[in-house]
């Protein structure tokens, strides 16, 4: 399983400190990329990153007492994270009255010019395909795509039926071959991981 060695757990895995202020510092060592990438998957501008993923964790901290941790930190902060980004979607859209497209960072350097070109149009395309799926199907398949979680984990996250998230993702699944066409996908080139979280 990936990020685990002979039955040794990752350290994501692992159980938070007992002292509130060193278990918030592990839930956020631990689990910050993930959520930043999460965000910017689920349609937060590059530009709005930033101020999305402190709320996340600012919510976090002020729910931490709560947390009992019957669920995985992932699939709760995961659960903080979509409500966070609804709310930053929608208050851009007040603001601006029509959504901005969604913009890269700079992509990780590229051999040459033209595979670096190439990369970012490949990026592009993905988040630019991910946009156009509706809110459900786009989450299910971050999650399972992206992110490689389980079915029973994003049921976890979600609090749906689990047949429910293998239809989102089947859904999505069409959506983004269709919307992609004949785009070549080279392993890892529009890998969204590849945007850097800073």
């Amino acid at each position: 399983m990936k990020g685990k060695a002979q039955g040794v757990p990752a350290q994501a895995d692992l159980p938070l400190a007992a002292e509130p202020t060193q278990r918030f510092t592990q839930l956020y060592e631990r689990h910050f990329a993930f959520v930043w990438r999460s965000a910017r998957m689920l349609g937060v501008p590059a530009d709005a990153v930033d101020d999305a993923v402190q709320d996340v964790f600012l919510v976090a901290h002020r729910r931490l007492a709560d947390f009992e941790e019957r669920s995985s930190p992932r699939t709760w902060l995961f659960a903080i994270a979509l409500r966070v980004v609804s709310d930053h979607r929608r208050s851009r859209r007040r603001r601006l009255r029509l959504l901005e497209r969604v913009h890269t960072v700079d992509p990780v350097p590229s051999a040459t010019p033209y595979d670096s070109a190439l990369g970012a149009e490949r990026r592009a395309a993905l988040l630019g395909a991910l946009e156009q799926l509706p809110d459900e199907q786009r989450v299910a398949f971050v999650l399972a795509d992206v992110e490689e979680m389980s079915a029973p984990e994003i049921s976890a996250a979600l609090d749906v039926n689990v047949n429910t998230v293998y239809s989102r993702l089947r859904m999505a699944r069409r959506a983004m071959a269709s919307a992609l066409g004949g785009l070549e996908l080279a392993p890892g080139s529009a890998d969204p991981r590849n945007e850097k979280a800073p």
